[in-house]
């Protein structure tokens, strides 16, 4: 019998018949600026960005802006984040397991400053120099999965309900923030949803889909641009229309125009040279290594 990873261990454990009110919902946005900002990043810094760390910046700014997202629930009453916190999936053991590399007040940090952040937790993660991780994960290769679910769930409670830190057995206090980010572009889909994880006890879940050419109507001619399609998993006891609509919005305002992260009124390429066609080797795919799949359920 092959012996099961931490990771399904965790997928069994904590599956159940859906019963939560959650709200589903995408948006398919031109991604051509957001293509051509990251080659910006690339050329000027050197800096690896991706998709995936322009969107997690887009979140963090979301989350700012729609404070009620940007929280927990603690015996039924919610309490507010003072920092705006996200967590990013990370793909270990070619695929077998995942981890999380939380980047903290992501709001405020430029997106080269993510991507490095982010780089540096996925090597301490693939090198199994991450101390927090790895005490999780002893114990969890040899408990049985009906001791693993009420366990996992207590443990998710202590840190995410009431926030204790528990660095010792290598559980921090909110361990994911307000969001988990994750994408399945490199595997080559165009969308998917993530599903909720109980023990992360997050309110968003944002999920990135591959960059693909589509034929669009710009300025009343039709026209091959590349799109990307952003979905997210939201705890409907968190949002309604109106935050929903605060989060749609800024995520587009990014992947639109994203050189006003920079507090700039124009593209910095603005009198490069037009790029051949539709989209730019090494960057349509989102193909990033710490980028994962839909995560532990």
């Amino acid at each position: 019998m092959a012996k099961m990873t931490v990771r399904r261990k965790l997928a069994i454990a904590t599956w159940r018949s859906p019963s939560e009110g959650n709200i589903y919902g995408k948006m398919t946005v031109d991604a051509e600026n957001a293509l051509r900002y990251i080659e910006h990043l690339r050329a000027e810094t050197g800096e690896k960005v991706t998709m995936t760390h322009l969107v997690g910046k887009a979140a963090g700014m979301a989350l700012a802006q729609a404070p009620t997202l940007n929280g927990f629930l603690r015996f039924g009453r919610y309490h507010p984040h003072e920092r705006v916190n996200v967590a990013f999936l990370v793909a270990l053991e070619g695929g077998r397991n995942l981890a999380k590399a939380k980047v903290e007040d992501i709001d405020q940090k430029p997106v080269t400053g993510i991507a490095g952040e982010l780089r540096a937790l996925a090597t301490k993660l693939h090198r199994g120099e991450d101390e927090q991780f790895e005490k999780t994960q002893g114990p969890l290769h040899f408990l049985p999965t009906w001791i693993i679910r009420p366990l996992v769930h207590f443990t998710g409670w202590l840190t995410g309900a009431l926030g204790l830190d528990m660095r010792g057995v290598g559980l921090e206090p909110f361990p994911f923030g307000a969001c988990i980010v994750t994408s399945v572009g490199m595997f080559g889909l165009d969308e998917a949803f993530v599903p909720p994880t109980p023990f992360a006890r997050v309110p968003v879940y944002v999920l990135i889909g591959a960059v693909r050419p589509a034929a669009t109507v710009v300025d009343g001619a039709l026209e091959v641009r590349n799109q990307v399609t952003i979905t997210a998993t939201i705890d409907h006891r968190f949002i309604d229309g109106f935050q929903g609509g605060v989060l749609a919005k800024v995520v587009k305002q990014v992947i639109l125009e994203p050189w006003t992260l920079d507090g700039l009124d124009a593209p910095p390429w603005a009198s490069a040279p037009a790029r051949t066609g539709p989209g730019t080797p090494g960057l349509a795919a989102t193909s990033e290594p710490q980028a994962a799949a839909l995560g532990p359920n």
